[in-house]
């Protein structure tokens, strides 16, 4: 005989989990990536989840559609080093630069023969040895075509930071380092070369250039470097170097605005975080201007 009154099914299950609790919600279904960010960005909309963690799942999914190619430093403004050329010669180089890895060539920039690492550079001090060939790491190839989720993946399970990036040639096309994938998912990382939060927007260096971050407002810029730079179309320095460009432009890409050339350090696909800003002189502007006038 059927019980009236048989025991609740749920007593027997386990308590729902909020994301369960919070995916029933979500009515209908999202079918599709771009129907689950617009939940996602509703859901923003509505204060359910802040603007960072918004920013951080948007850069998930971008980084599953990007290849090597797209977020790459370009070959032509890899920093690298000769291995033919001797310690005293390149540490200087490698002190501006300020990188923790240089890929390191023989002969032409498609024969990359080893990673050598700055901190490396320590025994030069400390032996009377010292084998610059001896102490490169293995360098790493991947291809332009292979996805950023999968690339993410071989650096963590290969304990590897960065990968020299090669065409259907073979012929180096640039490099990718773990911290340029992790920033198109968490923006941009902070280094110890980095500006702190509580310093100036604006840094002079040592040689007279001078570091930008590039939400610098124009105001700022033009108060400091004495430009006129309209702030109409833009409000930042970094939105009008972008402009010039037409376009996101890659680390180590250089524009000139009048007399001041600027160098692009640090960026991501979406935005540009630093700037290298120099002054160029008068002369080799006119000369410049002469030879465009000539073509």
């Amino acid at each position: 005989m059927n019980d009236p009154h048989p025991p609740s099914r749920r007593s027997n299950e386990k308590p729902r989990s909020l994301l369960e609790r919070l995916t029933d919600l979500i009515s209908p279904e999202p079918e599709s990536r771009a129907e689950l960010l617009e939940v996602l960005q509703d859901a923003h909309g509505r204060n359910l989840i802040d603007a960072d963690s918004l920013s951080m799942i948007e850069g998930v999914f971008q980084v599953a559609e990007l290849c090597a190619r797209d977020i790459m430093v370009p070959r032509a403004q890899m920093d690298t080093i000769n291995i033919v050329d001797t310690p005293e010669e390149f540490i200087p180089y490698v002190l501006e630069k300020a990188h923790s890895r240089y890929p390191v060539f023989d002969g032409n920039r498609d024969n990359v023969i080893g990673i050598l690492l700055a901190k490396d550079l320590l025994r030069y001090y400390a032996e009377d040895e010292f084998d610059v060939r001896g102490m490169l790491r293995p360098a790493v190839f991947i291809p332009e075509s292979k996805r950023l989720n999968v690339l993410l993946h071989d650096f963590r399970v290969n304990r590897n930071h960065i990968a020299i990036v090669v065409d259907e040639y073979g012929g180096v096309a640039g490099l990718i380092t773990i911290e340029d994938v992790l920033e198109q998912i968490v923006g941009d990382i902070e280094d110890e070369y980095d500006f702190d939060e509580e310093e100036d927007n604006i840094i002079a260096a040592p040689n007279g250039a001078h570091r930008v971050r590039a939400l610098t407002e124009i105001a700022q810029f033009n108060e400091v470097f004495g430009t006129h730079y309209s702030d109409d179309e833009v409000d930042t320095i970094g939105g009008l170097v972008t402009h010039r460009f037409g376009r996101v432009p890659h680390r180590g890409e250089k524009v000139r605005i009048d007399n001041l050339s600027f160098e692009i350090l640090r960026g991501d696909a979406r935005q540009i975080h630093m700037l290298l800003v120099r002054r160029e002189l008068v002369q080799n502007n006119r000369a410049a201007d002469a030879t465009d006038d000539d073509l």
